[in-house]
């Protein structure tokens, strides 16, 4: 039985987010093609008529990945700054996000097997780093300090950085207080 243009776009898109979903629980190099497949219930004949390679698919997944968080992000953004900065860093930093790597942010999760792929991948990391700065760079106050841009970078590194950190360690006290840490840093500046 042949498979619709649209069925097989919905088939193609599950496969997107399946696969966003596991690339970041477990790597690019932690779930192969057939098991790819299999999550998103299709058969893994069906992958290369959908995608050029792995290496394609990663890259669309990533971008897919990116566009949930930012769309989470976007979504606390209102008129009182302050406000909107301790939403994000509340949500960014909060154990919820720790525990939920399948569905967290692509940066933290992907982005030493990004650094160790193609330059199509790094320029997908590339746009949605960029496009995060920039939400950021919205909500920041420097008071004469620096730049906003300067701030946000800073901003942006201290929560992927501390979500990383905080995800890496056994002890989950010593993670809770790493997201503390980092919120309370970055909030108080």
């Amino acid at each position: 039985m042949k498979v619709t243009k649209e069925k097989a776009e919905e088939n193609r898109q599950q496969v997107i987010e399946t696969s966003s979903r596991l690339f970041r629980e477990k790597g690019f190099d932690g779930v192969g093609v057939s098991t790819l497949m299999q999550a998103a219930g299709l058969t893994h004949g069906g992958f290369y008529k959908q995608f050029e390679s792995k290496d394609d698919l990663i890259v669309k997944a990533t971008k897919a990945a990116q566009d949930q968080i930012a769309q989470r992000m976007a979504a606390l953004v209102g008129k009182d700054k302050h406000a909107s900065l301790e939403k994000a860093v509340g949500l960014y930093l909060s154990s919820q996000h720790r525990n939920g790597v399948a569905e967290g942010c692509a940066f933290a999760a992907l982005g030493p097997d990004v650094a160790r792929h193609g330059p199509e991948a790094r320029r997908v990391m590339q746009r949605g780093i960029e496009d995060q700065i920039a939400l950021l760079e919205s909500l920041v106050e420097t008071e004469g300090k620096g730049s906003n841009r300067e701030e946000a970078i800073a901003t942006m590194a201290t929560m992927v950085g501390a979500l990383v950190m905080a995800r890496a360690v056994e002890d989950t006290a010593l993670s809770s207080e790493i997201l503390e840490a980092a919120a309370h840093s970055i909030l108080q500046k």
